[in-house]
């Protein structure tokens, strides 16, 4: 799918691209969104340019997703995406800046995206060039993390609640420990996020489509201070989020001890009155059990009223 956003416009329109299309000069904004390799022809036709793959925006070298080829530079970023599945992932995004034109590269749909289109229809500033296009949409992605680790600082704190204000059983602790894992991994990815965010824009700020306009400039080094303070945020949350795993298996580790403690003691306990019984094997001549009718109906009972209470018991306690 085909996006273009027109200079002063406030939202962008889906576009078929076809033979014979031909770009207009009042186009500031191209969002390639699942491409095509026809509709990548195209476009490399109409702008000149080679398009970076798939498999090109992958690559992990730093030197392969920020460069400059002729007139235009390649900025490629990860952005987290599928928090809504829990399933959070890093997909990359490529920016090609060219001739006052955006082109965006993407095989996903961020949520920043969507967060940019929406202040595209309050704010016509955002479309009047491609470098203020790249800005918006990178501000959008930083507004996005941010709310991420919002988020993520939220539930760590709301887990750190339960793990150490309610009483303590191992089954609650294994539904925690998969929450912390899950929150450890978005994280991580918005940290892997951000650092990639920050290559983007030390290199931006050399490119000339943002040096030669002060007003861009000064946006990124905004960005830029955003980014690190986001980064520093994201370290120390990870850093609480490994403190409660560690916690959390500690005070497992706790509660099972005090489980074998317990049934260590019960079997001393019941130790001597067991050997007193193996030794006598209870055959005593007068023992008036041995003449009731109902004296091994008893016996049966008792065997399964001595197995049902003690489970019954380890079920309240949260041990089974």
């Amino acid at each position: 799918m085909i996006r273009l956003l027109q200079r002063g416009a406030r939202s962008a329109t889906e576009t078929e691209v076809a033979e014979g299309w031909t770009l207009s000069d009042e186009v500031v904004w191209i969002d390639m969104i699942n491409p095509g390799r026809e509709e990548e022809r195209l476009i490399e036709a109409q702008l000149g340019l080679d398009l970076p793959t798939r498999e090109d925006m992958a690559e992990i070298e730093a030197s392969s997703r920020l460069y400059r080829e002729g007139p235009a530079t390649y900025l490629t970023v990860e952005v987290i995406t599928g928090l809504s599945t829990e399933t959070p992932r890093l997909e990359p995004v490529t920016f090609v800046l060219v001739r006052d034109r955006l082109i965006t590269i993407r095989y996903a749909q961020p949520r920043a995206f969507a967060m940019f289109d929406a202040q595209l229809t309050e704010r016509s500033d955002l479309s009047t060039s491609g470098e203020a296009v790249f800005i918006g949409v990178l501000d959008a992605i930083v507004d996005r993390i941010a709310d991420i680790l919002e988020a993520a600082s939220g539930k760590v704190e709301m887990l750190s609640n339960q793990i150490f204000q309610r009483p303590r059983r191992t089954a609650r602790f294994e539904v925690v420990l998969g929450r912390l894992g899950l929150w450890r991994g978005v994280t991580a990815k918005a940290r892997n996020s951000l650092i990639s965010l920050a290559r983007l824009l030390v290199y931006a700020s050399a490119a000339p489509h943002i040096a030669e306009g002060e007003a861009h400039a000064v946006r990124v080094e905004s960005l830029k201070r955003d980014v690190g303070s986001l980064t520093d945020h994201a370290g120390h949350l990870s850093g609480d989020i490994t403190f409660l795993l560690d916690a959390t298996l500690g005070l497992i580790n706790i509660e099972q001890n005090g489980i074998i403690k317990f049934f260590s003691i019960a079997a001393v306990i019941f130790l001597p009155p067991t050997l007193v019984a193996s030794y006598f094997g209870m055959n005593f001549k007068h023992m008036t059990e041995f003449d009731w009718p109902l004296g091994e109906g008893l016996a049966i009972g008792l065997m399964l009223v001595s197995i049902v209470l003690p489970m019954l018991w380890f079920k309240r306690k949260g041990w089974l």
